[in-house]
């Protein structure tokens, strides 16, 4: 952002013209003024009249010099895009993907810092029962994710946040506040697999690397159009909330697979997601102005990959340690 500080109002200064500026002087004498005035014409020629402003006279579309410069600035930035193509593990989604793991590190260790700055003194012993069911969850989960090189920590948070998530670097952390509406160690796993999910495919630096594509698209776009407000709300409102929404989606369906193959129940997502929905005190928000899918979509395209899911679950033979798995649990943890 820029600050004016120093600008100042124009100041026009004239001195009063004299008397004999305006002298009446006879013809023939060498004036420099005719005795009557001359009308000016704006329909007269170029003889005639004056033109105050230089006015534009090729489009911008039509001028081949600025048609050179976004075609170059459009080029080097689709050449660098192609180049910067990946993979998303699991769900197949080629994406665009310029910021080393190096570099997401970084990020994740200044984000750990600030939450245990704000919830540091909150964080529940690992010896509490609780924090035992919630870490147990979600080992399983990472064990199944296939993460390596990662140091995992999970932190249960007493708050009454409804809200978990995950830190690039492998930083868990669940707030006490979304227990009541997981409910079990299934719908938790729910949870915990989305989270989980975003650490997998990577989505913080993937939403970092592609706002730089964005961004170029952006002043593109405001040379062409010179509307910047405009501009930017059409970047925002049709490209940077998708994009968010594209993400949580996936993470949805990574999760699901996830905690499938963890040998938790499926089925429990969708119920979970149905009870986050009744303690929505927005219910009525604009889906395109989200940054999250509606709680319908979302139940709908869990319901959708359900059959999936379900088939890992039971070429994981979980059907066979699922029950003694759930009774341990509850007989130990209370969960």
């Amino acid at each position: 952002m820029f600050r004016l500080t120093s600008l100042r109002p124009l100041s026009l200064r004239f001195r009063a013209p004299t008397s004999a500026s305006f002298a009446t002087v006879r013809r023939g004498t060498g004036s420099r003024f005719p005795p009557t005035p001359t009308r000016f014409d704006p329909n007269q020629g170029s003889g005639g009249g004056y033109q105050y402003f230089q006015q534009r006279s090729v489009p911008f579309y039509q001028n081949k010099r600025n048609l050179t410069i976004v075609g170059g600035g459009a080029g080097l930035v689709g050449l660098y895009y192609a180049t910067h193509l990946e993979t998303v593990p699991i769900s197949n989604r080629t994406r665009f993907m310029d910021m080393t793991k190096e570099d997401e590190e970084m990020m994740g260790k200044q984000a750990f810092e600030e939450t245990m700055r704000e919830f540091g003194k909150a964080i529940v012993p690992a010896y509490h029962p609780t924090a035992q069911f919630v870490h147990r969850v979600a080992r399983d989960i990472i064990r199944v994710s296939g993460i390596k090189d990662v140091d995992w920590e999970i932190y249960l948070i007493d708050s009454p946040q409804k809200n978990a998530f995950v830190i690039p670097g492998g930083k868990v952390f669940v707030f006490t506040g979304i227990l009541p509406v997981t409910q079990d160690e299934h719908g938790l796993a729910a949870v915990l697999g989305h989270e989980v999910a975003h650490q997998l495919a990577r989505h913080s630096a993937e939403k970092l690397s592609s706002m730089k594509i964005i961004f170029l698209g952006q002043v593109l776009l405001n040379f062409v159009f010179d509307a910047q407000f405009l501009t930017r709300l059409l970047v925002d409102v049709g490209v940077i909330k998708p994009f968010s929404r594209l993400m949580e989606t996936e993470a949805d369906y990574i999760g699901l697979q996830l905690m499938a193959q963890a040998c938790y129940d499926p089925d429990a997502a969708a119920d979970m997601w149905k009870r986050m929905k009744q303690l929505d005190t927005d219910p009525a928000h604009s889906k395109y102005l989200s940054t999250h899918p509606s709680h319908d979509n979302r139940i709908q395209k869990i319901t959708e990959w359900l059959p999936e899911a379900r088939r890992i679950r039971e070429n994981s033979d979980c059907h066979q340690i699922a029950p003694f798995l759930t009774l341990f649990n509850r007989s130990v943890f209370g969960h």
